[in-house]
């Protein structure tokens, strides 16, 4: 799995669409190209085969890079570093440079087995971190989390349906890796074993075990379609 270990301080700038660079007048937004600056749904076009980034529930982005060509047929979550271009591009809302992008561990849910969830996919405390990269949108929950990691061992997270519709419990198996340092990791899981919101806007609850107990979570949440 991916671990971003410095995410702190990082400002999602490119939903800022009316903001303007100062040195070009091709460009809308000329980020710090060492920080990522969006998330994204890296998506094809079964129609074109253009991959294109889905920003958020509204949002496309598309990519003048033809290096983006290699995921194409995949559908994965990821941070970027993109330059907004002011041209459009239909179907697309904006074109964009990509510095650089990387890739996000992207899952399904897991099977809810009950009584044995905690037993399968374990239990181990984790914190999940307040950030602009923990967030619900285009049917995916993206997670920043943070843990103990001593190198020893893979940690495994996986997420299964709760007691309610729209509740979901975040799982952790440290594989009994409980010392080292503590570090930050980012996992997004694809919501499609909810129930469908049929266009509605509802709330997510999240649930997972801290190192200080039970915590929950809520999220605004749309079915994709």
């Amino acid at each position: 799995m991916r671990r971003m270990h410095y995410l702190c301080g990082l400002l999602l700038i490119v939903c800022a669409m009316s903001l303007q660079s100062c040195n070009n007048d091709d460009v809308i937004i000329d980020p710090p190209v060492n920080y990522p600056n969006a998330l994204v749904t890296v998506k094809t076009d079964n129609a074109t085969g253009q991959v294109y980034f889905q920003l958020d529930d509204s949002t496309t982005i598309l990519p003048t890079d033809v290096s983006i060509s290699r995921f194409a047929g995949k559908e994965v979550r990821a941070l970027t570093n993109l330059m907004i271009l002011k041209d459009s591009s239909a179907p697309y809302t904006r074109k964009a440079i990509v510095q650089w992008i990387d890739t996000i561990r992207t899952k399904n849910m897991a099977p809810d087995l009950g009584a044995q969830n905690n037993i399968k996919y374990g239990n181990s405390p984790i914190e999940i971190v307040k950030d602009w990269t923990t967030v619900v949108e285009d049917g995916y929950l993206t997670l920043r989390f943070r843990t103990y990691f001593s190198d020893r061992g893979t940690h495994v997270v996986s997420l299964v349906k709760g007691t309610n519709p729209y509740e979901v419990v975040l799982h952790h198996d440290a594989k009994g890796d409980m010392g080292g340092e503590v570090r930050d990791g980012i996992v997004a899981f694809k919501l499609n074993d909810l129930p469908d919101t049929h266009g509605q806007t509802v709330d997510l609850t999240l649930k997972w075990e801290s190192f200080s107990g039970p915590k929950s979570v809520k999220f605004k949440y749309r079915s994709r379609h």
